[in-house]
């Protein structure tokens, strides 16, 4: 759903070009990226959570990334990046699509916000010491996954936080993501690739082999009532902070 970041070996050139051709909507809330901007909030509200128990911000704070550094990765034309900067962080956005970093970065110009938006491969820019990573719907679309988690790995500070969020690989999320979603229209057709989905305990292995450590994480489930919300239920999609391993 998100934008998969180049590094090497694990880009697959098609899914770059897939996102890419979506850069110019993404910010229409009823566009083609339209689940994104619902799913947003709910990722929002477990970053800021995370954010707060993490660094000990005080939660009525409007900016508790203020002096901060943050990268979001698999950045899209800014969805996430926008807030982390609002928040008060020092945002670097990196994508694989030169498409998407245009539309990110006059985005945020557009807003007054001074984000550094990137097109590239992370492991080849020398960016490392940040004190949040996050990369939102991103793991899915690479090949080499625990190649992808070590360039992650790479960036994040010594008491950094992560955040990631993924599709999890179930019988209820090829249903509902791949088949569903994607014939009634609600994510282009060809976004989501169900046997790259990554289960919590396959994640929990691959970030242990980079040395990093998961916490427990939340569903982002779907409802009539409720919408998309926070839950318990990791049947579709989950989301997880991520520290290094003491």
């Amino acid at each position: 759903m998100s934008n998969a970041t180049a590094i090497p070996g694990t880009i697959r050139p098609d899914e770059a070009a897939h996102f890419g051709r979506l850069a110019d909507d993404w910010w229409d809330p009823a566009g083609s990226s339209a689940m994104l901007h619902r799913l947003n909030p709910v990722r929002l509200r477990f970053i800021r959570d995370a954010i707060d128990a993490h660094f000990a911000t005080e939660v009525r704070t409007m900016r508790p990334l203020a002096g901060r550094r943050a990268i979001d990765v698999g950045c899209g034309a800014g969805l996430l990046a926008e807030p982390l900067a609002r928040m008060g962080a020092a945002v670097t956005g990196v994508d694989a699509a030169q498409d998407n970093i245009r539309v990110a970065a006059a985005h945020a110009g557009a807003g007054g916000l001074a984000i550094d938006y990137r097109c590239g491969d992370i492991a080849d820019m020398g960016l490392a010491g940040f004190d949040l990573v996050t990369s939102m719907e991103v793991i899915e679309h690479v090949a080499d996954k625990a190649a992808f988690v070590a360039a992650l790995a790479g960036a994040l500070g010594d008491q950094g936080l992560m955040v990631l969020s993924t599709p999890n690989r179930t019988a209820a999320s090829r249903l509902l993501l791949v088949e569903a979603a994607e014939r009634i229209g609600m994510v282009p057709r060809g976004t989501h690739h169900w046997a790259d989905f990554i289960t919590p305990v396959e994640l929990h292995d691959v970030l242990a082999g980079a040395g990093l450590t998961m916490g427990h994480p939340q569903g982002i489930a779907w409802s009539p009532n409720a919408g998309l919300h926070l839950s318990d239920n990791l049947a579709l999609n989950y989301i997880v902070t991520v520290t290094r391993t003491v």
